[in-house]
C-alpha cells in the first residue's frame, strides 16, 4: 500500500479568506453600503431622542432611588448617622 500524504486542516476561516481589496474598493463598499441605510425623519428623530432623554432621567431617577433606600437601610442596621 501506498503511503497517503496527510493533508493538514484548512481553518475555515482561512479557507473562506478573500483577497485583500484596495482601499478604493474598500471606501466605495462603504458608500454602497450607506446608500442603503433609511435615515429617520426629523419627526421620527426627535421623537427617538424624547425616548432616550426620558428612559436615561427615569433610570437615573430609579436607580437613586435604590441607592437612597439602601443607604437608609445600611444606616438603620447598623445604626449609624452621617
Amino acid at each position: 500500500m501506498e503511503k497517503e500524504k496527510a493533508k493538514k486542516p484548512v481553518p475555515a476561516a482561512a479557507a473562506n479568506k478573500k483577497p485583500r481589496a484596495s482601499l478604493k474598493d474598500y471606501f466605495k463598499g462603504i458608500r454602497t453600503e450607506v446608500k442603503k441605510v433609511v435615515w429617520p425623519t426629523r419627526r421620527e428623530l426627535i421623537s427617538y431622542t424624547g425616548v432616550v432623554l426620558f428612559t436615561c432621567v427615569a433610570m437615573g431617577l430609579a436607580i437613586w432611588a435604590v441607592d437612597s433606600a439602601f443607604l437608609a437601610s445600611l444606616k438603620y442596621v447598623l445604626n449609624i448617622s452621617f
